[in-house]
């Protein structure tokens, strides 16, 4: 690993100045979730970024998702998981596996290592203080829920007392149901109703790509207004098209700027954050 100098240091510091003022005592919501998670070194590199953010005066809302891991369960359980158009088809027990996973298993590692960080967090489901509530959004999916409201004060609550909220991705709808939200889309409404100055999407890619064959052919910005013609060419297509979709649903709901990062580079959130050049694609 390369060595700095304290000369060095301390430059790195003083150019990162600049970023640190722009987004210091402002609302940055993280979406963390899928690939991007499975690593368990890189996901104690990342919630180590957080909490850096953190201490630098960022309010970081951490939304997570937690896929892959209730594929594992239900495949313990002999249960076979079925997707329709990317999401997942939810019956009961299937809801009753994304709950046990999502605001239990994935939340509490998240917390605790965000805790062994230095940082303090508390975990939250979207079915807590009646945060997020949801309906039906297809038969088809089952208990799969589209949000129909948000109540930001508990997160706010949490922020001004210095937590970092970790958000999971669950909803309750009448009677008290549990409803499976994309973790996506959750984080596209939050960010909207905090009026965040940003929202970070960590993926498995670099960002758009020009070229999906060419690492070298991101495409570094791209206005809201350009993004149904770079759908109609393919240069946004399958599994990348939902999750662009909820960019431009949170910059369409009062969010500055949506950077689509890959969380599987070290330190990404930094080097998106804090320095000029930025790693993925911001959308604006």
């Amino acid at each position: 690993m390369m060595q700095l100098s304290n000369q060095e240091r301390a430059e790195v510091l003083i150019h990162a100045l600049p970023y640190i003022q722009k987004y210091a005592g402002k609302i940055v919501v993280v979406k963390y979730g899928g690939n991007a998670m499975i690593d368990e070194d890189l996901k104690r590199n990342v919630m180590g970024d957080m909490v850096l953010l953190s201490l630098i005066g960022v309010k970081v809302v951490l939304v997570h998702g937690g896929g892959p891991e209730i594929s594992a369960l239900l495949k313990k359980i002999g249960k076979k998981s079925e997707f329709i158009d990317g999401l997942r088809v939810t019956d009961a027990e299937t809801a009753d596996v994304v709950q046990m996973v999502l605001a239990g298993k994935v939340s509490k590692s998240l917390v605790g290592l965000l805790t062994q960080a230095g940082g303090k967090a508390i975990g939250i489901c979207g079915m807590d203080g009646g945060m997020m509530k949801a309906r039906p959004l297809n038969e088809k999916l089952g208990f799969v829920g589209e949000i129909t409201d948000i109540d930001p004060q508990p997160i706010l609550d949490m922020l001004e007392k210095g937590y970092i909220p970790v958000v999971s991705s669950l909803a309750y709808g009448e009677n008290g149901q549990a409803y499976n939200v994309n973790a996506d889309t959750a984080a596209a409404r939050i960010a909207g109703v905090l009026k965040a100055e940003c929202l970070i999407t960590m993926t498995d890619i670099a960002g758009v790509l020009r070229d999906k064959d060419d690492p070298n052919s991101l495409i570094p910005s791209i206005r809201v207004s350009e993004a149904p013609q770079l759908m109609q060419e393919g240069v946004i297509s399958g599994g990348m098209i939902p999750k662009i979709d909820c960019c431009i649903e949170a910059i369409r709901r009062g969010v500055k700027k949506v950077f689509v990062i890959n969380g599987t580079v070290p330190h990404a959130i930094l080097m998106e954050l804090l320095t000029n050049e930025g790693i993925g694609t911001m959308f604006m």
